[in-house]
């Protein structure tokens, strides 16, 4: 939703802004400009990204105006998820899980929690983990580094869409360029007509170098920025499963180890410790 706000906004101001200083609208509208920055922006992303990453970066881009960020709730039903599988643990044995953890969605324990089930992930982290303590002797610094090694990858992986669209942005600017001297080499065909068909091409040209920059800092720029943050988000979201793991697996309670998680999700959207105790109760009943 703020993203749609924001491009409102910049529209608003910037051609509010041309039409109160007595701006021609139409002069702005020039399709062959607009073929020549945006096409060639778009060859330049193709050239310089495999095709599994197009479809990504698609989906993230789309993703700015439809999705949502991660709430308290999905947060919530993570540590929930985390309590009831170090219970099952605590209980009943590391054994015990064997199942679960190699059919999550037949799960009783896992299909309580459709949220973290979908992402796939987090679920990798929590299934794979505990697969690896379950089925070899890895003392918890070194299973602490494997995690570790496990979130730079996603880490790499998350922020290559906001790379590329950066890319693009840093490439808009230039590409205003072209387009604004293929406006002059077109002028100059006209070099000899009276000075009103002169401005209108000069005009028309400058279009070009507005359009890019317009695009680069108001748009496609701010984009990238929003997907490093989305990146950023769910790299803490995995972050809070990996310092609940190794809490537990260190040798913490239940409560202690999703407390330790608790602990390291954003202030914004960490549920209290009230809140977390009541979200346990309920589940119990």
């Amino acid at each position: 939703m703020n993203a749609i706000i924001g491009v409102v906004v910049v529209l608003s101001c910037v051609i509010g802004g041309y039409l109160i200083a007595h701006g021609n609208l139409s002069v702005l509208i020039q399709p062959a400009e607009i073929i020549i920055i945006f096409g060639a922006a778009i060859g330049g992303f193709l050239i310089s990204s495999p095709l599994k990453l197009v479809g990504r970066v698609t989906r993230a881009v789309v993703g700015i105006f439809v999705g949502k960020h991660l709430s308290k709730d999905d947060y919530l039903e993570a540590l929930l998820l985390l309590n009831g599988i170090f219970y099952k643990i605590r209980q009943q044995g590391l054994v015990s899980i064997e199942s679960d953890v190699d059919q999550p969605e037949e799960s009783p324990v896992f299909s309580k929690y459709p949220r973290i089930l979908k992402n796939e992930r987090a679920m990798n982290l929590i299934t794979d983990t505990l697969r690896t303590v379950m089925t070899t002797t890895i003392a918890p610094h070194e299973l602490d580094a494997l995690m570790e090694s496990e979130l730079e990858t996603h880490s790499e992986e998350l922020t290559h869409p906001s790379k590329s669209i950066n890319f693009v942005a840093d490439a808009l600017p230039g590409l205003g360029i072209v387009a604004a001297v293929l406006g002059v080499v077109i002028t100059m065909g006209y070099i000899g007509e009276p000075p009103e068909v002169l401005g209108q091409h000069i005009g028309a040209a400058l279009v070009g170098t507005f359009l890019g920059v317009l695009m680069c800092y108001g748009f496609v720029g701010p984009m990238g920025r929003n997907l490093e943050h989305q990146a950023a988000e769910h790299l803490q979201y995995l972050m809070v499963l990996k310092v609940s793991l190794l809490s537990f697996i260190g040798g913490a309670a239940p409560k202690v180890a999703v407390e330790f998680g608790r602990r390291v999700i954003p202030p914004e959207a960490r549920p209290t410790f009230a809140e977390v105790e009541e979200a346990f109760r309920q589940v119990k009943k």
